[in-house]
């Protein structure tokens, strides 16, 4: 190999290297992204999960006041 096909080699070289470092980059922008993505999720989930209990717990003690209710009136009258 003479110097000259050496320095071109070394510039396709150089072109690859900053392709690939340019790609990581990005590659590690997104994981970043995606890793506080996935943290606003969890923790948009486990609001939705708090709330969703709340309400199962409202509905829960609704129903039972309504049986209450319903159990007072005299069987005649429904």
């Amino acid at each position: 190999m003479t110097y000259q096909d050496f320095r071109n080699y070394s510039v396709e070289m150089e072109t690859e290297l900053k392709t690939l470092e340019e790609k990581i980059g990005q590659f590690v922008a997104l994981c970043k992204r995606l890793r506080t993505d996935n943290r606003q999720l969890r923790q948009q989930l486990a609001s939705a999960i708090g709330n969703n209990k709340q309400l199962n717990d409202k509905i829960g003690a609704a129903k039972s006041d309504l049986e209450s209710l319903l159990a007072q009136i005299p069987e005649g009258e429904l």
